[in-house]
């Protein structure tokens, strides 16, 4: 970090907040990732670092030709937009230099839950649901995805079909039946 950016309360408001909206990663824990996220996660890197940015830069290149910066909109809101994108350039660049992959499809045929799996459980009143165990960095929960690190994916890790496991929730124990756990085929070579 250069001295200017340190003494400027502007230049990233906090430089350890890149978390991009997204929880911390627990102390101690890896950061799991499928394939398919961290491929994700790299694409969208690549697109801010070649796409993205070198755009904003242009733009605010350009305002700041045209002169008075104070009342420049263009370049205000490039500059503002830039430490946006420097700062999510930051957190993915972490994100994935900790990234640990780790490919579901190992586990094709298996009946056991581990990272990856898609898990069909029912409560005790017989409502099931199905959820897909993922990295906290590519989780979907309007696609039925769940982090690793969630309470319902530790209570159901390590169980099988059939099994029984215990959920603590605000209301108190909640107790799951696995009925079916699913992996993604290999990729054919």
């Amino acid at each position: 970090m250069s001295p200017a950016s340190r003494s400027s309360p502007s230049a990233s408001d906090h430089d350890d907040d890149d978390t991009g909206g997204l929880p911390p990663l627990p102390a101690g824990t890896r950061n799991y990732m499928t394939p398919a996220g961290y491929a994700a996660l790299r694409a969208e890197l690549l697109h801010l670092i070649d796409v993205e940015r070198p755009k904003v830069v242009e733009v605010v290149h350009w305002a700041a030709s045209n002169g008075d910066r104070s009342e420049n909109g263009d370049y205000l809101y490039g500059k503002k937009r830039l430490r946006e994108i420097d700062r999510r350039i930051r957190f993915l660049t972490k994100r994935l230099d900790l990234a640990e992959v780790a490919d579901p499809s190992q586990h094709f045929g298996g009946d056991q839950i581990f990272f990856g799996a898609t898990v069909t459980y029912a409560n005790a009143k017989g409502e099931e649901r199905t959820i897909t165990i993922k990295g906290i960095d590519e989780v979907d929960h309007l696609a039925g995805e769940v982090s690793w690190i969630s309470p319902v994916a530790r209570a159901l890790l390590k169980a099988r079909e059939g099994d029984e496991v215990r959920l603590m929730t605000p209301g108190g124990v909640e107790v799951l039946e696995v009925i079916e756990v699913r992996y993604p085929a290999p990729p054919h070579a």
